[in-house]
């Protein structure tokens, strides 16, 4: 059963969105989804000829972090590396459109990562990826990193959103690091596995399952707090949030005490986002005063409404609202 919650106490954390700000900082993205049909297999091989019905762009990554934190009110600056081309341009543009503060996007000499998806019926066909994931250097990695200190000294909360395309390296973490510790504001961290271990300080450290059994080179066992806490001062971080999925979550936090967050989801029909949505939440629930656990309760009810919609979409705080109500009247 999920923890809970008063309907006061979540009205008003909700209510302290719109004076907060936040600075996301990673690797951002432009999603571009080509839907069609599939009527004939191709005469030049074996694949299937997609007929491209319609074409969407969408923010990706650390953008659509950003998207997210926007959606609930709150003011958000991203940090991000965006190339001199059309995706580039597309990528700002979506942002200034729900307006997230552009002035930290720095412009390098690389490709913007942009994914295609070729969807079918629904269907992904194929994916193609346009990026280069070295870390970025010299003059550039002098702007990221002055971007990155401004955007902190500003923000009251702070997102590592790290999918090992070459912002977060570890001088950039240690500036945002040094930064939200100079001003008290928390940390949330979705890691990969490149940089897994360069986070110790994080306010919430938020793996999903798959990645923190990489990274250690073992399987989880949530049945065993002494193993999980010992995880968790490996990590150096103060709190972990395991991301499980359709089994919701797991907060362990540093006295061993481990907190199951069971999903609130009514229909799952894309979990593409929900990490994202949930990433959100928790730092704009935390700048608010929510405790972790607080946090994640509000997250797992966003995410719960996210992956009943298609594609990475954001949750309005009224939607969160509407599931809490949803759950507390079949609780």
């Amino acid at each position: 059963m999920t923890p809970s919650i008063s309907r006061a106490r979540l009205d008003a954390l909700l209510a302290r969105a719109p004076t907060l700000r936040v600075a996301v900082i990673g690797d951002a993205m432009l999603d571009v989804y080509l839907r069609g049909d599939v009527e004939r297999i191709s005469p030049e091989a074996p694949v299937p000829v997609v007929r491209v019905r319609d074409r969407q762009r969408a923010l990706g990554g650390a953008a659509n972090v950003a998207q997210n934190v926007a959606a609930l009110g709150a003011a958000c600056e991203l940090v991000a590396a965006l190339g001199a081309d059309a995706a580039g341009e597309a990528v700002r543009e979506m942002l200034i459109g729900i307006g997230a503060d552009p002035r930290a996007l720095v412009a390098v000499g690389r490709p913007t990562t942009t994914k295609t998806r070729v969807l079918a019926r629904a269907q992904q066909v194929v994916r193609f990826d346009e990026e280069e994931d070295t870390e970025i250097d010299g003059r550039e990695r002098a702007a990221l990193l002055a971007a990155v200190r401004a955007a902190v000294a500003r923000a009251d909360a702070v997102v590592l959103e790290d999918y090992n395309k070459g912002v977060l390296g570890a001088d950039v973490i240690r500036a945002a690091f040094d930064g939200a510790r100079a001003t008290g504001a928390p940390v949330i961290v979705d890691p990969k596995y490149r940089n897994f271990f360069h986070y110790a300080g994080a306010t919430i450290f938020k793996p999903n399952r798959r990645e923190m059994e990489s990274a250690l080179g073992a399987a989880v066992d949530l049945d065993s707090p002494p193993a999980l806490h010992a995880t968790l001062e490996r990590l150096g971080v103060q709190h972990l949030l395991l991301t499980l999925g359709e089994r919701g979550m797991a907060l362990i936090e540093p006295d061993g005490a481990i907190h199951r967050v069971p999903t609130t989801a009514r229909a799952v029909y894309d979990v593409v986002g929900a990490g994202d949505t949930v990433t959100a939440y928790l730092a704009v629930m935390l700048a608010a005063g929510a405790t972790p656990l607080e946090a994640a309760i509000i997250a797992n009810f966003a995410a719960g409404v996210e992956v009943g919609k298609l594609g990475a979409a954001t949750v309005s705080t009224s939607e969160v609202v509407e599931a809490y109500e949803h759950f507390a009247a079949g609780a």
